[in-house]
């Protein structure tokens, strides 16, 4: 069951869910950590966001901030540390832009 307002979404901006759901081929530095050569921005936010779970990555004292160790940094910009509001920013720089 989809909820309400992902419908609603899908059905005002197609063309954003798209973006996410594409496959698109990675760069180097993103493929070695995925471990794959294409992969949708979507899955790549899924497989970045399990490894900071698996490798308790997050901050104990602040949840909102990820402590980025030296293969997480490889990925997002070199940053010691981000705030969990920053990381589908950061995992959107490795994506190619489609001209509207």
């Amino acid at each position: 069951m989809i909820p309400q307002r992902v419908k609603k979404t899908i059905a005002d901006s197609p063309k954003k869910l798209a973006d996410l759901i594409d496959l698109a081929n990675l760069p180097s530095t993103l493929r070695e950590f995925v471990g794959q050569p294409q992969i949708s921005r979507l899955g790549c936010f899924m497989r970045v966001w399990s490894y900071i779970k698996t490798n308790n990555l997050q901050d104990p004292n602040n949840k909102n901030v990820v402590n980025c160790d030296e293969k997480l940094k490889s990925i997002l910009l070199g940053k010691d540390k981000i705030d969990l509001a920053e990381l589908p920013a950061l995992v959107k720089l490795h994506f190619p832009k489609h001209p509207k």
